[in-house]
């Protein structure tokens, strides 16, 4: 493979452009920048000094903290130094801290800034020598960054590894049991990344919004190695309160989110400019292009030629109202397992409902039981410690099991009909998938958050959260709403898989109260456990079609 590695682009940058601006880090709202040979400097004293700590070749080093200019600088540091990067959620659970730590047996960490750091703090193991990055709000480390750098020499004996060498540990965040740790090796980054600059070539200058956690193997593949191989400059969000106002400043040429953030948006656009209005401005041709062009500029996407939502499916009316505004999201699927690298749709190659035709040499195919598996050189050699799970993971011909249940239509656009797992029995003795049905009643601008669930239930039932707009109107508006929805999505339901009614909670589904994991997908084994009583109390009541949760 012809293609240089990251930390070799990194240092190739630094001699060819190094007073070129790379990242760029928001202090108290005032961006403070870093050129490549900055950055490689930095890198290369941060090597130095972890080499000093006599870890043997090869030790798992993790990474914490929101994203900062000093987690891509760590990652590429413990790379040069010939070491194994762990990443961690800012908000990850003490235990998955305390569970990941030591399952990869990391002999340090770097402390970023991060919400609940006590806690974070609390959860690590014994004798982890802790390296604080140099941000307000980071304690209690035994060393720090910049102190650690200026007392070293520049590194200079970088080795590159072998294609099968272990790069980076990606811990799952998983919707049940404890995270598995996919291994990536070089070879699977090389491979991923050459397919990237091949389907989504470089366009002039581009430049990268960093805010989705770099734990996840989407952040990093897309904007963290993304940004290196094509000489991007890099804007990290300060804290998710300023979203709204720093996305605007950068304006970035690619933007990456997950179907929450897209929604947001539409919430936002929608608060300023109701839907009635909005018609009737859009129907008005002088006024049309200025009001699309207002709206995206006002959000921060009027450069943006790339639009990518993946990590959940995005409904398809959220897609096509963003889409009559001139904002094209094109969803794109892949899973840690498979480095990202899987299906996408790109301008001019776009299909509503679809994720996409694979990307450049990722073989596909659907199982005989309908399952997406996948065959090419990004996809993971497995599990780490964990040979059980790893024999798991591919078919006896080594492909490699997505869970995903899916179709691809005669031009090779594949879609994706539900999980594997998620399918559930009712009391009737029926099978349904879920998330077909999710799909169709999420175009319900009132509903934020969805997770179908019978197990156990004669008839299923739908579970929901409102958005911070419905909950402002009366329960009558919205429930006639989504009656109206949910009739019209039983009509094209076979018998058993009608959506026996709609729950409405009182209490929204986030990170924090362990609805959702780090990457905004609901837990649907909390939802069932959560809901359990509630779903119990109200399947008997037949007439009742909407119940909220008091």
């Amino acid at each position: 493979m012809s293609l240089k590695n990251p930390v070799e682009m990194l240092v190739q940058w630094a001699k060819e452009q190094p007073n070129k601006a790379w990242l760029y880090q928001p202090v108290d709202g005032i961006w403070k920048k870093y050129t490549f040979a900055e950055c490689e400097a930095q890198v290369r004293g941060m090597a130095t000094a972890l080499r000093k700590l006599g870890l043997p070749p090869g030790s798992r080093i993790a990474i914490s903290g929101r994203n900062t200019a000093h987690w891509f600088l760590a990652d590429l540091a413990i790379a040069m130094a010939g070491y194994i990067s762990v990443g961690l959620y800012p908000k990850q659970a003490s235990d998955a801290v305390k569970y990941i730590l030591n399952h990869a047996e990391a002999k340090a960490i770097f402390i970023g800034p991060m919400p609940d750091a006590d806690e974070f703090m609390q959860a690590l193991p014994e004798g982890i020598v802790k390296i604080g990055f140099p941000y307000a709000g980071v304690s209690g480390c035994d060393h720090l960054w910049d102190d650690l750098v200026r007392a070293s020499e520049p590194f200079a004996g970088y080795q590159p590894p072998a294609l099968d060498a272990i790069h980076t540990l990606v811990y799952t965040s998983g919707t049940t049991g404890n995270p598995k740790g996919v291994i990536i090796t070089m070879g699977n980054v090389l491979f991923a990344a050459e397919g990237m600059l091949k389907s989504m070539p470089a366009k002039g200058q581009e430049r990268f919004f960093s805010y989705l956690p770099l734990a996840h193997a989407f952040e990093r593949g897309a904007v963290e190695l993304g940004s290196i191989y094509y000489g991007a400059e890099v804007f990290f969000l300060e804290n998710l309160e300023k979203l709204a106002e720093q996305l605007p400043e950068v304006a970035p040429t690619r933007f990456f989110g997950v179907p929450l953030v897209y929604g947001r948006f539409q919430a936002g656009i929608l608060k300023k400019l109701p839907q009635k209005k909005l018609d009737v401005l859009l129907k008005i041709p002088v006024l049309s292009s200025l009001i699309k062009k207002k709206i995206k500029t006002g959000i921060g996407l009027q450069n943006a030629r790339y639009l990518i939502v993946g990590a959940a499916p995005m409904p398809i009316p959220l897609m096509q109202w963003l889409d009559k505004l001139g904002i094209t999201v094109l969803q794109g699927y892949g899973m840690t397992e498979n480095n990202i690298y899987a299906t996408v749709n790109l301008p001019g190659a776009n299909r509503w409902g679809s994720v996409g035709r694979a990307q450049p040499g990722a073989d596909m195919r659907i199982g005989d039981d309908g399952e997406i598996q996948f065959k090419h050189a990004a996809v993971t050699p497995g599990y780490y410690k964990d040979p059980e799970k790893t024999a798991e993971l591919f078919t006896a011909d080594g492909w490699l099991r997505t869970g995903d249940k899916g179709r691809v239509d005669e031009d090779g656009y594949l879609y994706i009909t539900g999980r594997v797992k998620d399918i559930f029995k009712t009391l009737k003795g029926k099978y349904v998938a879920p998330a077909p049905i999710e799909g169709a009643l999420s175009r319900d601008t009132d509903i934020d958050q969805l997770c179908f669930v019978g197990a156990g239930l004669k008839q299923p039932i739908m579970i929901v959260t409102l958005t911070a707009e419905a909950l402002k109107r009366s329960r009558a508006e919205v429930e006639a709403g989504l009656i109206a929805e949910m009739e019209a999505v039983n009509a094209t339901l076979e018998n058993h898989e009608e959506i026996a009614k709609i729950v409405v909670t009182k209490d929204a589904w986030t990170i924090d109260n362990n609805m959702m994991t780090p990457t905004m997908k609901v837990k649907r084994n909390e939802v069932e456990k959560r809901y359990a009583a509630l779903l119990e109390k109200c399947a008997g009541d037949r007439d009742t079609k909407v119940v909220w949760e008091d």
